[in-house]
Parts: structure tokens; C-alpha cells; sequence
């Protein structure tokens, strides 16, 4: 734990405690109800694997296993806690060093660890009420919350998340078949975890470009802090309607240097090819498995386009939660562009390596990757 004198940067536990507290309460299911939703998770977990991975050709005896956890939200808080920790441990190094030499910086750390795990445990709790499932790239193995990887892995190799409560929540909002809807999330979360299973290297690349991204800042804590708080105050309801300049960016844009924004270009197109290989496989597999796949996906593209409020609109804006729905969509389109155009086994030569991987360009653009990976190829 990052400390001076025994204070945190970020009260971690806190953290936990008060997302935990704050958590909106899932959907009423009965106790048996709630086994059976567990229990179906699981099996179409189980099911999705076979389905993606003929469907994407990727995989094999290489694959390394990786442990598909259903939780409820707080169990969603933990996990995320856990992985926030691994991720940020550089940067929050850095801002320690600041700290110290900053006049007035123990008494900061006094209070500023409190503050940032109350702040960090009220996004939390807004964001455990919308993920349906996640793929923790870099979960840490822990007592309650196992990761898999390759043998001797230090800090795990991913654990696959299904937020059972959301689910449900969403599927009785949509008015959608149950059955269907739950194989449809676990299709689009089982090819990220055999995006990173299939694709050794990928790992480690995404992890150093998020450490060159974060070893680039040059913000004070204070700086952070006044960051997390307008978030927080907008949970709260406390930003004013119609306000706009640096308040109505993303924490990441107000906050990142030069440097950042041309690692940033790089993680966006990664994170918009990633995001839209699991929609397009997702549609793929689903109408041989999915009867009304049709129906899912129309309900469901109104739903993420609309938000279920204003506050979340806003809210969403200013995490950056806007920018990975057009991850989505334009990561999708990039996808389906190249197969069309090659095939699927041509669009794999993306996982070739990281200069096989789209520029940010050329995620709107596909024909020019397909123009650089293939034409070059064949020359």
C-alpha cells in the first residue's frame, strides 16, 4: 500500500466499505430464483466458449483457463477494488513522491486517503448498477476472488465477471426472453476472455500502455482529488444543467498531458477493436443460438444510446463512459468492414502482433489497415 507515515493515498478498504453501503439494491428474486440465475450463467458461460471460438477460429491447447465468477454488485466492488490496485500502483508511487516534498503533504495524506476512498467508493457504487459482466484483464489473485493465467503468472492472468443482479435487472427492463439474453452477455464477455487467452502477447502490451499512459502524469494529488470530487458531485446531482468547458469533458481528458493523448489514441483504437469483436461475435453466434437475438440487440442499442437519465447522461460524459459506447459502435463497424473484406481468417492477422494491430485512424477507416496488413503482405 502506497503510505507516508502510515497515510494512504487512497483508503482502499474505505473504498469498499462505502461503495458497499451506497450500492442500489438488485432486482427482488427469491433465493431459488437467484441459484437458477447462477446456475444458467454458468452453463452458458461454459456453452459460449465452444460457440466463440469456432466462430472467431481462435484458441486452442494453448489457451489457459480463467475462472468465470458470478457475483452480485459488492462482490463486482471487490473485484474491481482489487484490479484498481495492481493497475494504479505506479502512479500512485509518483503522486507519493509529490507529496512528500509538497509543503503540507503529510497532513494531506492525513485526510486526502479518507476522501479518495469515500469519492472512489461512490463512483463505484454507480457504476457496480450498470456493468453486466466484465473480463478483469489484470485481476489479482485473492482468497475470495480467484485468477487464472499461466502457470507462475505473479499477479494472475483474468477472471471472467457476470453481475448477476444487472443481468436480470436488464433483461426484465428490455422485456426480453431471459435464457436468450443471458447467452447473449456471456457470447460478448467469453470472446474477451479468448481475446486475451488466444493472443499471448496481448496482455502485456495493453498493461505497458497503460503504464506509459500513467507515467506521464504530471498532475498533483490535489489535482486528482478536485477530479474524483467534480465526478462525485455530479453523482450527487450537484453539477449545474447546461455546464460546459473543462467540467463537461472526461476526467481523462481534463487531466492527460501531451504524451498521454498520443498513448490514448493507441488504447482507444485497441479498446475499439476489443469492444467491437465481442459485438460483432456476439450478433455472429446469435442466431444459431439465440432465437431472438434480433429483438436483444434493438432494444439494447436503444438503451445504451439513451442512458436512463439525465444524470447518467452527464455522469457518463464525464467518466468517459460515452467514449467506449462509440467504442462499440465504431469498433464494430472497423470489424465487420474487414471481414467482409478478407474473410475471417484475414481479419485475424490483427492478433499477429502489436503493429498488426488498427491506429486509431483506421478504426474509422478499414479499407487503409487492410490496405497496410494485407496489400504490404502480398507485395
Amino acid at each position: 500500500m502506497t503510505s507516508i507515515g502510515g497515510a494512504e493515498m487512497v483508503d482502499w478498504n474505505l473504498a469498499v466499505a462505502t461503495a458497499t453501503r451506497l450500492v442500489r439494491p438488485g432486482p427482488e428474486v427469491s433465493r431459488d430464483e437467484a441459484r437458477a440465475v447462477v446456475a444458467e450463467l454458468r452453463r452458458h458461460a461454459k456453452a459460449s466458449e465452444e460457440h466463440v471460438r469456432g466462430f472467431t477460429r481462435m484458441g486452442g491447447d494453448a489457451l489457459h483457463d480463467t475462472p468465470v465468477l458470478v457475483v452480485d454488485r459488492p462482490g463486482w466492488v471487490r473485484a474491481n477494488v482489487a484490479g484498481f490496485r495492481e493497475i494504479l500502483k505506479p502512479l500512485l508511487d509518483k503522486m507519493q513522491e509529490r507529496r512528500g516534498s509538497t509543503p503540507g503533504g503529510a497532513v494531506f495524506g492525513a485526510v486526502g486517503g479518507k476522501v479518495t476512498g469515500v469519492e472512489l467508493g461512490m463512483l463505484l457504487s454507480f457504476l457496480s448498477s450498470r456493468v453486466l459482466g466484465q473480463y478483469e484483464t489484470f485481476a489479482p489473485a485473492t482468497r475470495d476472488l480467484p485468477a487464472g493465467g499461466p502457470p507462475g503468472s505473479p499477479s494472475g492472468g483474468g477472471r471472467l465477471l457476470l453481475v448477476a443482479p444487472n443481468i436480470v435487472h436488464v433483461e426484465r427492463e428490455l422485456d426480453v426472453q431471459p435464457h436468450d439474453f443471458r447467452l447473449w452477455v456471456c457470447l460478448h464477455e467469453e470472446t474477451h476472455r479468448t481475446q486475451f487467452t488466444a493472443v499471448p502477447w496481448l496482455r502485456d502490451h495493453l498493461e505497458g500502455e497503460i503504464q506509459s499512459f500513467l507515467g506521464e502524469t504530471e498532475v498533483d494529488p490535489m489535482t486528482v482529488l478536485e477530479r474524483v470530487r467534480e465526478a462525485a458531485q455530479s453523482l450527487a446531482g450537484g453539477r449545474p444543467e447546461g455546464e460546459d468547458g473543462e467540467e463537461g469533458r472526461s476526467l481523462v481528458e481534463i487531466v492527460q498531458t501531451p504524451a498521454q493523448r498520443e498513448i490514448l489514441g493507441r488504447l482507444t483504437a485497441v479498446m475499439s477493436l476489443l469492444e467491437g469483436h465481442a459485438d460483432f461475435v456476439m450478433d455472429g453466434v446469435g442466431p444459431s443460438v439465440v432465437p431472438s437475438v434480433a429483438e436483444i440487440r434493438e432494444k439494447f442499442q436503444q438503451r445504451r444510446a439513451r442512458g436512463a437519465s439525465r444524470l447518467d447522461l452527464a455522469l457518463r460524459k464525464l467518466l468517459g463512459l460515452d467514449a467506449k459506447l462509440r467504442q462499440y459502435r465504431d469498433g464494430e463497424r472497423f470489424v465487420r468492414a474487414v471481414v467482409n473484406e478478407v474473410g475471417m481468417d484475414g481479419f485475424n492477422r490483427v492478433w499477429t502482433s502489436p503493429n498488426t494491430l488498427p491506429t486509431k485512424s483506421e478504426i474509422s477507416k478499414p479499407a487503409d489497415w487492410v490496405a497496410r496488413v494485407h496489400r504490404k503482405a502480398e507485395s
